[in-house]
């Protein structure tokens, strides 16, 4: 019986209350920012953030929604987000499979570099990325947007492809083309489908990369193109801050990321335990 509860308060102090407390401290800035979104302003220049669900209100939403441009915001954060998605897995899956089935000269060496880029913080690629946007005419526009944020997004997405791909037999690719495919048919008829699991996993990383990038949607975008991220910080003021209506967008621009997440975990922890394992 002694044993028992010796050990029952080592798991209590060894685990679960430093899990806990380490949920906590992970989840406490979103819940702190989700009480001030649904708190009056002049509660919370009065008293600070509400507890009581009763001094609770949607002001902040209802003014976000219908007395700024944070709707449209939003759309603009879609498009570029999804088309970054569209891009970025066109150009990964494509240049994964060649990586995994091919043999050619420098193979190595762009592997590496895919891996170095990511090393770089994304603040030294915004000149040089302004620059060819200006000549091109694309600044405030979508396609600079998706473009720089795919130029983030697939050199990890090539490096998260490969391994799923290489987990695959190369007799399946042969046995199609046995069967009269072509290398892309085999490529869309077998190893698609196969890869299903990798490929929601890395569209989510790139959607969530696209989604919350601020560097290049301030620097690319403008007037006409405004994504969430530029938008909640125009919610700042130069002498006043209203927190309400600050943590309101910050709620409402984390729920897509957050509800898509949450739809397709099972996918996504499919996906990215498929790709740890090399066959």
């Amino acid at each position: 019986m002694m044993v028992r509860r010796q050990s029952a308060l080592r798991s209590l102090f060894g685990t679960h209350l430093p899990v806990l407390a380490i949920v906590a401290f992970a989840l406490g800035p979103y819940i702190w920012m989700a009480l001030t979104s649904f708190t009056p302003q002049e509660h919370l220049l009065q008293a600070g953030v509400a507890l009581d669900p009763q001094n609770w209100t949607a002001a902040n939403y209802e003014r976000l929604v219908g007395r700024t441009d944070f709707p449209f915001n939003m759309v603009h954060s879609f498009i570029v987000a999804i088309g970054t998605v569209v891009l970025g897995l066109s150009l990964s899956v494509t240049a994964a499979y060649a990586f995994s089935r091919f043999r050619f000269p420098g193979r190595r060496v762009l592997m590496i570099k895919f891996l170095v880029i990511n090393m770089f913080p994304v603040v030294l690629l915004i000149l040089p990325l302004f620059v060819i946007m200006r000549r091109l005419g694309l600044i405030d526009t979508h396609a600079a947007l998706i473009i720089a944020n795919a130029t983030v997004a697939i050199p990890f997405s090539v490096w998260m492809m490969t391994s799923y791909i290489n987990s695959i037999p190369r007799s399946l690719d042969e046995a199609a083309m046995i069967d009269g495919c072509s290398r892309l048919g085999a490529l869309r008829k077998v190893i698609l489908p196969l890869i299903l699991p990798g490929i929601i996993a890395t569209g989510i990383y790139i959607f969530i990369t696209s989604w919350n990038e601020y560097l290049y949607a301030l620097t690319l975008g403008g007037r006409n193109v405004r994504t969430i991220t530029v938008a909640i910080q125009t919610l700042i003021g130069e002498y006043q801050i209203e927190w309400g209506l600050l943590t309101a967008g910050g709620v409402l621009g984390a729920m897509p990321a957050t509800l898509l997440f949450l739809l397709i975990q099972k996918r996504l922890i499919s996906g990215l335990t498929q790709g740890a394992v090399k066959g």
